[in-house]
């Protein structure tokens, strides 16, 4: 199945380009993080610039997302690449005063909306049935690969190229999959209906919202997708986890990659082995399975437990997230599709870096074991009633948009 969603052409070059930029980013990431804690030796102000990573997506998405609905989806996305390469680029520059690098890592951060929507948008589009999920499972194993490879490698070369030409090579993953999606991929229109071209931004994004939170099966499928600011926690407090574990620098760089380690294999076992009739329906049950391991964090096991723990929620994580989103966009009419999967995935990305941030400051004052068990509490306080409205929801047939959105 992987083999003949990768012989579809304007899939494989999307994908190339994406894995290219995913590098990048993380790679990106540590790099401002070392850059900002070396010029400030402050925490706050360091983890502050790894939540502006995630946090200006939402608004990107949600009010930037009705442009891929009206203008070439290929187009949106080179146009944002190229964008962001060249804010990238500025970034890099040395001494760039602290509040300007902010600032340009907002703007970045913004354009991974649009393209984000553009992305999502045009990927069912290009690939039919089951090849759609394969092609989601194929992704969602790239990212988390690209994951690792930070975790294992981005101090490392960060240490090797310093912090600015790290920044550089993010741009020029930036450029490369402009180029790649610019002269890869043939399917460049977008496929909006003439008169719903004519609708203002703020009607687009008025009619992404009413649909998100007026049909039952779109809103259930959102809320389910954010459920990752709760699982994503053990990653962001790995740190102060492996000391109150009893274990060293190695075991930090271990935590961290458990979550992405148990995606791979959750994506591949989602598309390969679990038949297409049968993934809507465990579609909820994965997503509060996903939080029970993260209790186990609270009695504060040993290193192999709890890479265990994390491994198991990184997979059933990861295999609901993508028939999420492939459920999501077969709910959504292609005409009005790019505004809701901007507002879903773009939310996805904003509650990631929420619940960190939020995470950090309950590990003060209650510690870190109880505020990851915690976290697997709220998954399924939050998740079960989800997984029960999609449930409900899917009796019923496919939603549309509304009316006044075509």
């Amino acid at each position: 199945m992987f083999r003949s969603v990768l012989a579809v052409g304007d899939f494989r070059w999307l994908w190339a380009g994406e894995a290219l930029s995913q590098a990048g980013d993380q790679l990106a990431r540590v790099a401002l993080a070392v850059l900002v804690f070396q010029r400030t030796s402050s925490p706050a102000l360091t983890a502050l610039s790894y939540a502006l990573t995630f946090v200006p997506t939402l608004v990107g998405g949600a009010l930037l997302g009705w442009v891929a609905d009206q203008v070439a989806r290929r187009t949106v996305m080179v146009t944002c690449d190229l964008i962001r390469a060249a804010l990238v680029a500025l970034m890099a520059i040395p001494g760039m005063p602290l509040p300007v690098l902010y600032l340009l890592l907002i703007a970045v951060t913004l354009l991974g909306g649009p393209f984000r929507a553009a992305q999502q948008a045009l990927l069912p589009d290009i690939l039919d049935g089951d090849l759609y999920v394969s092609g989601l499972a194929i992704r969602g194993m790239t990212i988390q690969a690209a994951q690792l490879a930070g975790f294992a490698g981005g101090g490392l070369l960060v240490a090797t190229l310093t912090p600015y030409w790290a920044l550089f090579v993010d741009a020029g993953t930036f450029v490369a999959s402009a180029l790649l999606v610019r002269f890869g991929v043939r399917h460049p229109a977008a496929v909006t209906p003439p008169e719903s071209r004519r609708r203002s931004a703020g009607g687009s994004v008025v009619a992404g919202f009413r649909v998100v939170l007026g049909d039952r099966a779109v809103r259930a499928l959102a809320v389910l997708s954010w459920l990752a600011g709760f699982y994503v926690v053990p990653e962001g407090l790995a740190a102060p986890y492996a000391a109150a574990i009893g274990t060293g620098t190695v075991g930090v760089g271990l935590l961290m990659a458990a979550d992405p380690a148990g995606s791979v294999v959750g994506a591949f076992v989602l598309a390969r082995w679990i038949p297409e009739r049968l993934r809507p329906r465990l579609l909820g049950l994965l997503a509060v399975l996903a939080g029970v391991p993260l209790l186990v964090c609270a009695v504060q096991p040993g290193l192999l437990v709890s890479l265990a723990a994390l491994g198991v929620s990184g997979a059933l994580a990861q295999a609901y997230q993508t028939q999420d989103t492939a459920s999501l966009a077969r709910a959504v009419p292609s005409a009005g599709r790019a505004q809701v999967m901007g507002i879903v995935v773009s939310g996805l990305v904003t509650v990631q870096g929420i619940g960190v941030l939020v995470a950090g400051v309950l590990a003060d004052v209650i510690g870190t074991p109880l505020t990851i068990g915690l976290a697997g509490i709220g998954g399924i306080t939050v998740g079960v009633p989800a997984a029960l409205s999609w449930h409900r929801a899917t009796r019923r047939s496919a939603p549309e948009l509304p009316e006044s959105s075509r």
